[in-house]
């Protein structure tokens, strides 16, 4: 699938340039900069509020709208739900400090796999990039695709949801393929949009006539209620409800000023979640009582029919539509430039490191579109997605071990910024995550497998690929002698 690395080089190439993508790699580490830059100074134009908002997009989906029900069934208390949720939220912002400190140290766009190829091994950094580039994102997408026709339905009643879901798609990756400034826009204004909605939901449920007889004040039952296995269990999809909070660190390159923009970004954003999230939590638990909620999928659309009456359903229904728009944005925008990367490293990928002359990497974005519409018509991308999760936290695990491995092996590298509360913070990261792993490996072993067998198929394409690069290079050195 992947062609030799060195394919499309001359005879004289091969002479003079013999490094292979590990010493290139090992060179660009050296000083945390990369000759391509992901475009360029000239494309290096997304600000602090943009950025934000990509976090904010990203991270805000379907899941706070549809988890507490499964929550209040074992831990039927306001106290201990909202602590679960602050739990999460401060495992996300640990991920974030020490993320903002890898992303400061090499701005290129990609995430992992820029981090993982710097830290490790360019091995470890394509099996990452593997991932995220096929299915990462795309099965992100497809899944809040889905959800917007789904929902989309109780506003628009009669439309199909797949063709509402995958007008979602198509429509913004028009935008995207706009170029990076109409990209900028929409991105910031469809997240006001969508934060708008959410802080009149909340001020609606405050002002709610007859609140329900719940309290968020500690009491002696709560101690068993965090302490029990079922707060650690969901503790697994608060903090999937929280994946996203990394999302600035693949769009780097395209940053202004990033040494100083993404550490903001990154930690604005995850708090602005983290607060919202809890209120929104709070709302639910007050504007409905715990046994409707009990097992519920639809807590938003409960607690709005409480809230608004009949109406309440829709105005749910249309603010997590609004909602989701900027979320397929914010994946359609970071998710292609992991892919564009990787071609400005692998010759045999090159084409998908072009950009159009207004900044979008099209042929990028135009595969990741052909995945997620293909998962929406087969309707395999949940699947998909839980066989990637594990893959997923692997590649964030490696990234921020690779934080204490850079901080050992290269202290003389430049730090514009450093993670705050290191050791601590990201020890807490790596202790949740490393939970997670081991959730999904007891309980899902079969998911956890496939995740793993995905991350081996990068390793495996990556070294077959190297080594017909070496081959190739040799047979053309030895020919001109």
């Amino acid at each position: 699938m992947i062609e030799c690395f060195g394919r499309n080089m001359s005879l004289e190439q091969g002479k003079g340039r013999r490094a292979s993508f590990n010493e290139m790699a090992a060179s660009e580490a050296d000083d945390g900069t990369s000759a391509g830059r992901s475009g360029g100074a000239a494309l290096a134009s997304v600000s602090l509020p943009v950025a934000t908002a990509i976090v904010i997009a990203d991270m805000i989906g379907v899941g706070v709208f549809t988890s507490l029900g499964f929550q209040v069934k074992d831990i039927p208390s306001g106290f201990a739900i909202l602590a679960l949720w602050a739990v999460g939220g401060v495992v996300s912002v640990c991920g974030a400090l020490s993320y903002a400190e890898l992303g400061a140290m090499f701005p290129r766009s990609s995430g992992e796999y820029n981090f993982l190829t710097r830290a490790f091994h360019p091995a470890i950094g394509f099996m990452a990039g593997w991932v995220s580039s096929t299915v990462g994102f795309a099965a992100p997408v497809a899944l809040a695709a889905m959800a917007f026709g789904e929902y989309g339905g109780a506003v628009l009643a009669g439309v199909p949801p797949l063709v509402l879901a995958l007008g979602a798609v198509w429509v913004v990756t028009s935008v995207q393929l706009g170029g990076i400034r109409q990209s900028s826009r929409f991105q910031l204004l469809s997240t006001l949009l969508k934060l708008g909605l959410i802080v009149a939901f909340l001020i609606a449920g405050a002002a709610i006539s007859v609140p329900q007889p719940v309290s968020f004040l500690p009491v002696a039952a709560d101690i068993g209620y965090i302490t029990s296995a079922a707060f650690a269990t969901g503790l697994v999809f608060v903090m999937y409800a929280f994946s996203g909070w990394n999302a600035a660190t693949y769009i780097i390159g395209e940053l202004h000023a990033p040494e100083w923009t993404l550490p903001r970004a990154l930690l604005a954003g995850t708090l602005i979640v983290l607060a919202l999230y809890m209120a929104l939590n709070a709302v639910f638990l007050l504007a409905a009582p715990m046994s409707e909620l009990t097992g519920q999928l639809q807590v938003a659309s409960i607690a709005g029919a409480h809230m608004f009456g009949e109406t309440g359903g829709r105005f749910v229904a249309a603010m997590i539509c609004a909602g989701l728009v900027p979320s397929i944005a914010a994946m359609m925008w970071i998710g292609p430039r992991v892919l564009m990367t990787m071609g400005e490293d692998i010759p045999s990928l090159a084409v998908f490191a072009r950009r159009s002359r207004r900044g979008a990497p099209t042929y990028a974005v135009l595969f990741q579109l052909i995945v997620a519409t293909a998962m929406l018509f087969t309707e395999s991308f949940e699947a998909v997605l839980d066989l990637v999760q594990f893959s997923l936290l692997c590649c964030s695990f490696l990234a921020v071990l690779g934080l204490f491995w850079l901080r050992i092996t290269r202290p003389d590298l430049d730090r514009p910024y450093r993670a705050w509360g290191y050791p601590i913070t990201p020890l807490i990261f790596l202790s949740v995550t490393g939970f997670m792993m081991y959730y999904l490996v007891t309980t899902r072993p079969w998911q956890a497998a496939l995740g793993a067998l995905a991350m081996l198929s990068g390793l495996l394409i990556y070294w077959f690929a190297h080594a017909r690069s070496q081959r190739t290079a040799a047979t053309a050195v030895s020919g001109s002698e």
